[in-house]
C-alpha cells in the first residue's frame, strides 16, 4: 500500500515500514494535518514484561509523539482477565487481580523509556481499561453495546475461524474479547477525544469493531491503522528466538542477552530492523545496509546499539558492546556475560551448561559436548564427566557454540 500523504504523522509511518492498513485515509491524513490526534495502543499484561514481539506497536506510539500527536497505553488490566483469542491456538490462562497488578507495575518501565509521559499536549498517557471495564454492568452491556454485534459476523474474524476450523475450543468469555476491546475505543473517544487506535496487523477485526461501535452509538468518526506483522529474513516470528522471548525487561532478560539478539540479525533484515526499531535517519539506513560483507557486522553493532540504548538505556547498550568487543574480539571474558560459581567442590560440565540455560537439560547438553561445540577457555571439551573446576581467584569463559559465552568461577 503506498499513498502519496501530506501529514507528517502517516508519511512518517509509511516512510519507516510501519504501513500496513488504514481506514479511510484521507481523512485521518487531513486531520493529522489539522489538529492534535490523540492515539492508542492496548497491551494486556499476560507477563511481567513485554517482549520484542510487542516493540513493534510501542514504536507505532513513539512515531506518533514524534510526529507532534499524543499517545495514549492502554494496560488491558481488564480484557487480560478475559483473553484475546486472536492468534491464539488455546484457551488463555486466567491470572488473579494481583499478578495483572504486579505485572501492570513490572511493564510500565518499559514505556517510561520509550515514550515521553509529561502534562504537555503530546505527553504520553498510561491508563488501565480495567478502570471502566470492572465498573460495567453485564445488563447495561448486553443492552447498550450488544445490538451492534451480530454473531454471524463475530463468526467471520480469523481469531475466531481459526479456532473453530481446528475444532478447538472457544470460550464465551474469549468470544466477548471484541465486545470489550471495542467498548475501549468508544470509552477513550469520549473521555479523551481518541480518534485513532493502532496495533498490530492481527488486530484489524477488533479494530474496525471498535471504529463501528463509536460511530454507531456516539456519531463520531474514528479511525484505525495497523502495522504489518513483523517477521525475520527466516520466516521466524518476531520476538522469539530459540532459547525463548526477548524480554524488554532487564529482570528477565539481561541486557548483554538482549543486545546480541540484535547483533545477530540476518543480514537481510538489517535494513528494515533499522528503520523500524530506530530513530537513524534514513538516508543513513540506507547507506548501512547496503554493506557488503563483513562491514554488515558493523550495521548490526548499530542497529544493537541502537536498540539497546532506547529499550534499557546508555548505559546497559555501552557495557554490553564492551562486553562482547572484549569476548569475540580480545578473547577475553566481559562483565555483562551469565555468571556461576561452581563451588569449592566443582560441578561437571553437563551441569554447568544446563544451570547457566544454555541447555534446557543434562541430555541436549551430553549431546552438544559430542557434537564439539562447546569450548572453555577456547579449549574444546567433549567428555560429559569433565570436572570444572576453577582455582580460587579465577574465572574460566565457556562457550557454547559462536553466541553463548559465560563465566565459572569458584
Amino acid at each position: 500500500m503506498s499513498e502519496n500523504f501530506e501529514s507528517d504523522l502517516l508519511r512518517l509511518l509509511e516512510s519507516r515500514g510501519h504501513l500496513h492498513q488504514v481506514t479511510d485515509a484521507g481523512a485521518l491524513d487531513a486531520l493529522a494535518q489539522k489538529q492534535v490526534i490523540t492515539g492508542y495502543v492496548g497491551f494486556d499484561p499476560t507477563a511481567p514484561s513485554l517482549h520484542i514481539g510487542n516493540l513493534a506497536s510501542i514504536m507505532l506510539l513513539r512515531r506518533l509523539q514524534q510526529a507532534g500527536h499524543r499517545p495514549i497505553v492502554i494496560m488491558g488490566g481488564g480484557t487480560a482477565k478475559v483473553g484475546d483469542p486472536s492468534g491464539k491456538d488455546e484457551t488463555r490462562q486466567m491470572l488473579t487481580e494481583e499478578k495483572l497488578a504486579s505485572n501492570v507495575a513490572s511493564i510500565k518501565g518499559s514505556f517510561e523509556k520509550i515514550l515521553r509521559f509529561d502534562d504537555s499536549e503530546t505527553g504520553a498517557l498510561l491508563i488501565n481499561n480495567d478502570d471502566w471495564l470492572s465498573k460495567v454492568g453485564y445488563i447495561e452491556m448486553l443492552r447498550d453495546v450488544g445490538p451492534h454485534f451480530t454473531v454471524n459476523r463475530m463468526l467471520t474474524f480469523d481469531s475466531v475461524k481459526t479456532r473453530l476450523d481446528r475444532e478447538q475450543p472457544l470460550t464465551f468469555i474469549e468470544f466477548n474479547y471484541m465486545i470489550m476491546q471495542a467498548y475501549d475505543f468508544l470509552v477513550l473517544a469520549r473521555d479523551y477525544d481518541c480518534r485513532l487506535q493502532l496495533g498490530g496487523s492481527d488486530q484489524w477485526g477488533n479494530i474496525v469493531n471498535g471504529i463501528e461501535l463509536t460511530r454507531r452509538i456516539d456519531g463520531k468518526e474514528v479511525y484505525g491503522f495497523t502495522a504489518p506483522l513483523i517477521t525475520r529474513a527466516d520466516g521466524a516470528k518476531m520476538g522469539k528466538s530459540v532459547d525463548g522471548a526477548i524480554w524488554l525487561n532487564e529482570e528477565q532478560l539481561p541486557a548483554y542477552d538482549f543486545w546480541q539478539y540484535w547483533r545477530n540479525t540476518d543480514d537481510r533484515d538489517v535494513g528494515k530492523f533499522l528503520r523500524l526499531f530506530t530513530d537513524l535517519p534514513l538516508d543513513e539506513i540506507a547507506r548501512l545496509e547496503s554493506l557488503q560483507g563483513s562491514e554488515i557486522n558493523d550495521a548490526k553493532v548499530i542497529l544493537a546499539n541502537e536498540v539497546t540504548r532506547m529499550v534499557r538505556g546508555e548505559d546497559a547498550a555501552k557495557a554490553a558492546e564492551a562486553t562482547a568487543r572484549e569476548t569475540f574480539a580480545g578473547g577475553g571474558a566481559g562483565e555483562d556475560l551469565p555468571a556461576l560459581s561452581v563451588g569449592a567442590e566443582g560441578m561437571r560440565i553437563g551441569g554447568v551448561l544446563t544451570e547457566l540455560g544454555f541447555t534446557a537439560s543434562n541430555k541436549e547438553a551430553k549431546r552438544k559436548l559430542a557434537e564439539g561445540a562447546v569450548k572453555l577457555n577456547d579449549e574444546t571439551i567433549t567428555d560429559p564427566g569433565y570436572l570444572v573446576l576453577p582455582s580460587d581467584g579465577e574465572s574460566l569463559k565457556l562457550s557454547l557454540g559462536k553466541k553463548k559465552h559465560g563465566i565459572v568461577t569458584r
